[in-house]
């Protein structure tokens, strides 16, 4: 059977200390941290974790040029860990979910702010405000054979040198143990999996030139700038 089309480029991220880690779904926890939460006045602490995704050709690397997206004024950022999955499950237990984690990564749910708001307030998914372009850069993942399964430490990002976020990742609501089992009763996880949990408080909008540097204890940081629209 002949190709109709170009083959579809796979996505990888880097691993640090060398390899590569394939990509296949990306998932996306809201509202994980109370701070966060107050912030954004949107619901209340105690709702269980919700789960929505970007595409994988949104990931973007390290030191890359993040162009503004387009339909917006409002474009926000989030950094976030993201948990890498390296084996398959559904209807995984909270006991053995640390089994399905494969490493570690920082990660930056780019947000279209005023869209994001558009479709809550019309009750509609949030994909216009979460999943556009560009919208999911993400540091090289760290193996938790090396690191261990971090469940607190400092997670940071500064916009231009100036500290914007700040929290722990002991804040979290839900713990990556409980996401995973969580969303694995939602969909069966696979192996090159991605999973960004939440963001503590201090959003806030960037523009074309700013230089954004996300942090967590034990992983490498990530960089990246906010570039002119597309043409």
């Amino acid at each position: 059977m002949t190709d109709i089309l170009p083959a579809i480029e796979p996505t990888f991220l880097p691993v640090a200390g060398g390899g590569k880690f394939p990509v296949r779904r990306v998932y996306c926890v809201g509202r994980n941290y109370v701070s966060h939460i107050k912030e954004m006045k949107e619901a209340d602490e105690r709702d269980p974790p919700f789960f929505f995704q970007k595409p994988r050709d949104a990931i973007v690397g390290d030191g890359a040029v993040v162009p503004y997206p387009p339909d917006t004024t409002d474009f926000q950022y989030e950094v976030e860990l993201v948990a890498a999955i390296g084996k398959d499950g559904r209807k995984i237990d909270a006991i053995m979910a640390l089994d399905h984690v494969w490493g570690y990564a920082v990660g930056i749910d780019l947000t279209r702010r005023d869209r994001q708001r558009d479709m809550r307030d019309l009750q509609l998914p949030w994909e216009a405000g979460k999943s556009f372009d560009y919208s999911a850069p993400c540091g090289a993942i760290h193996p938790a054979a090396k690191i261990g399964h971090p469940s607190a430490g400092a997670i940071t990002l500064s916009v231009n040198g100036v500290e914007q976020q700040r929290g722990d990742l002991k804040e979290m609501i839900w713990n990556v143990p409980e996401i995973v089992a969580q969303l694995s009763r939602q969909f069966t996880l696979r192996a090159g999996d991605l999973i960004l949990t939440g963001t503590p408080a201090g959003v806030g909008p960037v523009v074309p030139g700013d230089r954004i540097l996300a942090a967590i204890e034990a992983l490498d940081t990530l960089t990246f700038t906010i570039g002119e629209p597309e043409a």
